[in-house]
């Protein structure tokens, strides 16, 4: 069977088999495309700081796909005795660690280029000797960058439709970086074209504005994971708002005969949903029959259900979702 198929106890449909098959292959094409870039820039970074900022955020950029591929290994594994609710939190754990990390090499590089400006230190680009002609290295710099902008764009946007197929946040926070990588590339031909012109700290403020974007995309997935993973209600993969399948349970439990009123607690595991059902029945007396049923109805709603619990009461716990309408929004 494909190493697609599954997460934890949970079998893929086919669209997120196929999904999951192409984020694999994007994941891989990334790291491909940034190791070449990262070496094709080394060779014309030369004594700019908003060109050696870029490089540094290169070589970090790797850090999603990488935790992505290593959370993947494990969110497959099936619960067990000494783990449960499965390995699903590593993807969580993944988005975590690469938030940090840029966090703190943004706030890193921020310092450097603050210091440079401060202390008004003047970079220098020299020649360089090409097909036997003599040339200033800002002119290669400039194309380099342009030239390597082009990557992000294409499997920026590809990621992007895969994200919310897998609920994968990880993976959207990957895409939307890439999309906006053009800005770095931007930044930094402005610092060395800066230079050219004898506008010295244009490159201080391009590598400072570089590094600003940085410590914005850590603080971002650093949030994002953490809110995750201290079991925030479930929200859609771009976080936008509360994710609508908890509407989905609720409404399919009021539905039922037996049951006057329900509510649903549900935690994001990462990429499947672990849920607590809350239900008022009709009467006192309920069959574990009926407890069966709507559970396994529940698991059947969405692939992305993976833990159900259903469990009758007299009343709805107070912070319990009870969704009354498609508008509910508070956070």
């Amino acid at each position: 069977m494909s190493a697609y198929h599954q997460f934890g106890r949970s079998t893929l449909p086919p669209e997120q088999q196929r999904a999951l098959k192409k984020a694999v292959r994007w994941e891989y094409l990334t790291i491909a495309y940034t190791a070449i870039t990262i070496t094709v820039v080394a060779l014309v970074v030369g004594n700019s700081q908003a060109m050696r900022t870029a490089w540094i955020e290169d070589m970090f950029s790797l850090i999603p796909q990488i935790a992505f591929l290593i959370a993947l290994i494990f969110v497959r594994r099936k619960p067990s005795l000494q783990r449960p609710y499965g390995m699903h939190r590593a993807m969580g754990v993944g988005h975590l660690v690469a938030g940090v990390a840029l966090l703190a090499v943004g706030l890193n590089l921020a310092f450097e280029a603050i210091s440079g400006l401060v202390a008004a230190e003047h970079p220098t680009i020299g020649t360089t000797n090409l097909f036997g002609h003599t040339i200033w290295l800002g002119w290669l710099m400039v194309a380099v960058m342009a030239i390597i902008v082009v990557g992000p764009f294409i499997y920026g946007r590809a990621k992007s439709k895969l994200a919310p197929i897998l609920h994968n946040k990880l993976l959207y926070a990957d895409a939307d970086m890439a999309k906006a990588d053009w800005q770095t590339n931007a930044a930094s031909i402005i610092g060395v074209l800066g230079v050219g012109i004898g506008l010295w700290w244009l490159d201080g403020v391009a590598a400072l504005f570089i590094s600003l974007g940085i410590i914005w995309d850590g603080l971002r997935n650093a949030k994002s994971a953490v809110v995750d993973l201290m079991d925030q209600r479930a929200r859609t993969y771009d976080d936008k708002r509360p994710h609508p399948l908890a509407l989905d349970i609720v409404e399919h439990l009021r539905a039922q005969p037996w049951i006057a009123d329900a509510a649903v607690r549900m935690r994001d595991q990462g990429q499947v949903f672990h849920v607590e059902a809350f239900i008022v029945p009709r009467k006192h007396r309920v069959s574990i029959h009926q407890i069966n049923d709507v559970s396994e109805s529940l698991s059947a709603l969405d692939w992305k259900v993976q833990d159900v619990v259903v469990i009758p009461s007299e009343r709805l716990p107070d912070e319990a979702d009870t969704a009354r309408s498609r508008g509910t929004e508070e956070t």
